[in-house]
């Protein structure tokens, strides 16, 4: 295991200030931009699988108007540290850039693909009249599917990925069964992401979680820089929930909860840390599993489980304030993502890390 040292923390420390300054800069000229352009939430008036999504609005309708799109910021923040790195670097004021082949050229691209697909998706939901607002689920995920296959082709035939770690027991060759892994580990973790988004503060303070908990587990297993790149996203996302916690004076949209979806699940693969990503995001799988549920038990039993899905609609139906469902949900979410740290750190020996 490598030791911590004072000059890494520093450059982590000092590239995360930053980009934390950049967003705290960024994001009011932002709000007053879309307010002013009528960039605002729309409150939808379907469900996400068909039917109608009345409870939904009733218990939203307070929030139409907010600005959204604020995965921009989130997005820009992280580019223009990057594009600091490098000038840094050209110049000889520091020894590498951010900017590397082996460590993030991969979740950087994720990013910025990804994060387009919502920034057109978040377009459509505030420009367009009809009910159903923004890109439909099966066009976001057909998207997402096609970018994922190929993710997994290059991942698979260019940088030939084909382990799995299981923590405590060891690695393991899938060999192609790789492929579909990737396409799910991918897709899954970016809707995840997306589901959760619908509190202020919920979904940036988990990802905030995530990041910091894979900031610190790719530092250990040997990629200083991506480590690096992981702080400079917890320093944009907490950036971003300073102007988030409620009440929200801007949602990130699909534009931030998509990409930052899909590069986390992207970063999981890379480290070889999939399951555990389970751990650390398992709120996120918690908020998935209880769309599926809804939808087998309106399929198969004619009724609803959960008042409304996800869960966290479910808890605001049932009379627990946004705040203290946000809060709550944030302390599950440290305590998974402190026990997949340790699971993470403590199987880096029977991974060949130690």
């Amino acid at each position: 295991m490598e030791f911590i040292h004072i000059q890494n923390l520093i450059e982590i420390s000092s590239y995360a200030l930053f980009a934390f300054l950049v967003g705290i800069f960024l994001f009011p000229k932002f709000i007053t931009f879309v307010t002013n352009y009528k960039f605002t939430q729309k409150i939808r008036e379907e469900g996400l699988f068909g039917g109608t999504a009345k409870l939904f609005k009733a218990l939203h309708l307070h929030k139409s108007g907010t600005p959204t799109m604020g995965g921009v910021v989130i997005i820009v923040s992280i580019f223009i540290t990057i594009i600091l790195s490098r000038i840094l670097s050209y110049f000889g004021v520091i020894d590498y850039s951010l900017l590397n082949r082996g460590e993030t050229y991969l979740p950087i691209f994720t990013l910025g693909v990804v994060g387009f697909l919502g920034l057109i998706d978040d377009y459509l939901n505030i420009s367009e009249s009809s009910k159903q607002k923004g890109l439909s689920a099966k066009v976001k995920f057909w998207t997402l599917f096609l970018f994922a296959v190929f993710g997994a082709f290059w991942f698979v035939f260019k940088l030939d990925y084909s382990t799995i770690h299981i923590p405590g027991i060891g690695d393991f060759d899938i060999g192609l069964w790789y492929f579909p892994l990737f396409v799910f580990i991918l897709v899954g973790v970016s809707n995840s992401v997306n589901l959760t988004d619908g509190l202020d503060g919920l979904a940036g303070g988990l990802l905030s979680i995530s990041y910091g908990i894979f900031a610190v587990i790719s530092y250990f297993y040997g990629l200083p820089i991506l480590s690096v790149f992981c702080a400079i996203v917890v320093a944009a996302i907490t950036a971003f929930l300073w102007f988030n916690i409620p009440p929200a004076k801007i949602y990130m949209g699909d534009t931030g909860s998509l990409a930052l979806g899909a590069t986390l699940g992207v970063i999981a693969l890379m480290t070889n840390a999939i399951f555990i990503l389970a751990i650390v995001g398992a709120i996120f799988v918690l908020e998935t599993i209880s769309v599926i549920l809804q939808l087998f038990w309106k399929k198969y039993f004619k009724r609803k489980l959960f008042l409304i899905a996800p869960i966290h609609h479910h808890f605001e139906a049932k009379g627990w304030s946004e705040t203290q469902i946000v809060m709550r949900f944030w302390i599950l979410g440290a305590w998974f993502g402190g026990v997949g740290m340790l699971v993470g750190l403590l199987g880096m020996g029977d991974s060949g890390f130690l």
